[in-house]
Formats: structure tokens, C-alpha cells, sequence
């Protein structure tokens, strides 16, 4: 296990703990805590790529990392109100039928490559501002509402676009396997 694979581990950690803090109403704390998942996830990243610790475990878990730490924020910012529960459905729905496509290639041993798109992170990118924002409202009082409520659809749009990016890349590779056999 190398650096940047701890520091991903640390950022799941730090996961639990934002909910919780979210659910006490500490958004101050829980906005601060976000942050340094934030710093987490750019800094274990620039440490494998710096000094060459790119790991297939690496690979896996810190986008792992990142889909419990959003998709934990938005179910506990729904439940508490923070984000409109349809937004929630929309973003947990993809990562659903993502990890769902993903298992079924590989119980059905298709070896299939999906590769995040530019689109994915935008989305993934435009999905934490919108938590950022929300947490930082309420944390800091920064009256942010006009900039959650575009961002709200913006996290929509893109979360839509994405996943038919997701779907269209998993037929098109199953067609080609389908074809090879």
C-alpha cells in the first residue's frame, strides 16, 4: 500500500464523518471537512502521477473514493433537504447503473474498458462545487442560492449527459464483443 493509496483510504474515512456532521447540522465542520477531501483527492492524485505509484488498486479505489464521498453527501444533503430529492435520484440512479454495467461485463466476462470521459468529469467536477456550495451556505452563510440553484441543474444536465455517455460507450463495447465471438 503506497502514499497516495492511504490518502485515498483516508478521504473514505473522512466520509462518515461528513454525514454525520451534516446530520448534527455542524455544516461549518462538515463544509471544512469536505475541503480536505477535496485536497485529498488532488494531492494523492498528483503524488502517484510525481512519482510514478499509479497502482491497479490506485485505479480502482480512488474513484471508488470519490462515488461513496458524493454519493454519501447527496443522500444525507436530501434527507436533510439541502439538494431537491429528484437531483439525488438523478445522481444516484447513474452511479447505479454505472457500477451496475461494470459488474455485469465483468459476471460475464466481457473484459470491457470503461474509461471515464471528459464528460464524466465534468459532471463528477460540477457535482462537487454543487456539494461545496450547498455545505458552504450553510456553513458559512454565504448566500450562495442563486449559484446552487443553476448549478443544481447544470449537476443534472451533465449527470444526464454522462450517463448516456456511459451506456452508449457499454453497448458500443459490447457490440464489438458480441461481433468477435
Amino acid at each position: 500500500m503506497n502514499i497516495p493509496n492511504i490518502i485515498t483510504l483516508i478521504r473514505m474515512i473522512m466520509v462518515p464523518i461528513i454525514v454525520w456532521l451534516i446530520l448534527a447540522n455542524q455544516m461549518y465542520a462538515a463544509f471544512i471537512v469536505f475541503l480536505l477531501a477535496g485536497v485529498s483527492d488532488a494531492l494523492d492524485g498528483m503524488i502517484a502521477k510525481q512519482f510514478n505509484l499509479i497502482t491497479p488498486l490506485g485505479t480502482y479505489l480512488d474513484p471508488l473514493a470519490d462515488k461513496i464521498l458524493l454519493v454519501s453527501i447527496y443522500v444525507t444533503l436530501g434527507i436533510q433537504q439541502d439538494l431537491p430529492s429528484w437531483l439525488v435520484i438523478l445522481v444516484v440512479s447513474r452511479d447505479i447503473l454505472i457500477v451496475g454495467a461494470i459488474l455485469l461485463s465483468f459476471l460475464l466476462a466481457l473484459n470491457l474498458a470503461i474509461v471515464p470521459s471528459m464528460l464524466s468529469k465534468l459532471n463528477t467536477f460540477c457535482q462537487i462545487i454543487l456539494a461545496a456550495f450547498v455545505l458552504g451556505d450553510k456553513g458559512l452563510q454565504t448566500g450562495f442560492t442563486e449559484a446552487i440553484e443553476l448549478t443544481v441543474y447544470i449537476v443534472a444536465l451533465t449527470t444526464v449527459l454522462s450517463g448516456l455517455a456511459y451506456i452508449l460507450q457499454w453497448s458500443r463495447q459490447n457490440s464489438e464483443k458480441a461481433q468477435n465471438l
